[in-house]
């Protein structure tokens, strides 16, 4: 994220141009730098620069949330539904930590669903080794990914749903925050 609003909004024109030539819903911002309120400026549906925690990254305290939250723009009458990633990244795991094993993903994931929370990874194809062969210091092999869907799916088939982003924001929006909204505007 830009350093200042004022470079930020600027930038935020551009970003917006391209939004609407490629009919995009949602933004995802870099190294999970970002700034909740200043994304307003963005004309998206939905946000996911966000994670519930990561101890991995520079602010590792996140939003603390395993579910998508309505942001609101205090100064318009619209906003945006956040959507934070809740499993750790595959690049901390697999690069960074060195981890063999998907036992981490696995135990956060049972946990998410014990939870009836939203599972949601960031997966960075281009740190994924492909080939089959050895795997450079910034690869992993892609039969961990692999192993992971095969465990979602193995472990839990028939008990969940695997949206877009912008369905999953969708049905947020219409379900969950526009009932939010009405209970929170009950008189007694």
């Amino acid at each position: 994220m830009a350093k200042s609003k004022k470079i930020f909004d600027k930038r935020a024109e551009m970003i917006n141009q391209y939004i609407r030539e490629w009919n995009v819903a949602g933004f995802y911002s870099p190294s999970m730098h970002s700034n909740l309120e200043w994304i307003h400026g963005l004309d998206i549906e939905y946000d996911s620069s966000t994670f519930d925690t990561d101890p991995f990254e520079p602010h590792p305290e996140g939003v603390k949330t395993i579910f998508p939250f309505w942001k609101q723009d205090p100064s318009r009458d619209r906003g945006y539904v956040e959507l934070p990633y809740t499993l750790p990244q595959d690049f901390t795991l697999f690069v960074l930590m060195r981890e063999n094993t998907i036992d981490i993903w696995k135990k956060k994931l049972d946990w998410i669903v014990d939870k009836r929370g939203m599972a949601l990874l960031v997966s960075h194809p281009d740190y994924m080794n492909f080939s089959g062969g050895r795997c450079k210091s910034d690869e992993y092999p892609k039969a961990l990914y692999q192993e992971l869907l095969d465990y979602i799916k193995d472990r839990y088939e028939g008990q969940y749903w695997n949206p877009l982003p912008r369905e999953m924001a969708r049905f947020w929006k219409n379900n969950v925050e526009k009932k939010t909204a009405q209970s929170n505007f009950k008189t007694g």
